[in-house]
């Protein structure tokens, strides 16, 4: 698989709205920014819808301030037979391109059918 296959990224410049009262990136809007990242790159490798099941080894390495530009990465780590791991790291950058890592998280996502039931994924990271 090539990283494309594998990986997405996902570029948000934070706002006001993204923010807590300290002017920073509100922890529950980068769980959401990441979460959109995860599923990203597990539907698009998978070819399947997904659902989160867990979200885990979550960290907050440094704040985001309003006007920096984030940039998710999310790849896909492992494949289990209906269940995969998508790491998702993030880096902000000030308007001098200076980047530094800000957020990370393991996310574990299961391919599931119309119906919601969980169903085989028939791609492998090696393939």
């Amino acid at each position: 698989m090539t990283p494309s296959q594998t990986s997405v990224e996902l570029t948000e410049i934070i706002f006001p709205e993204h923010c807590n009262h300290y002017g920073t990136l509100f922890a529950g809007n980068g769980l959401l920014l990441m979460s959109k990242a995860a599923f990203l790159a597990a539907r698009n490798f998978a070819d399947s819808n997904m659902v989160i099941v867990k979200c885990s080894d979550a960290e907050f390495l440094a704040p985001v301030p309003q006007g920096r530009v984030l940039t998710l990465h999310a790849e896909v780590t492992r494949v289990g037979r209906t269940s995969l791991t998508v790491t998702v790291s993030g880096h902000s950058k000030d308007l001098g391109g200076l980047a530094e890592p800000v957020l990370k998280a393991q996310f574990e996502m299961v391919a599931v059918d119309a119906q919601g039931k969980p169903q085989e994924i028939t791609k492998s990271i090696t393939s």
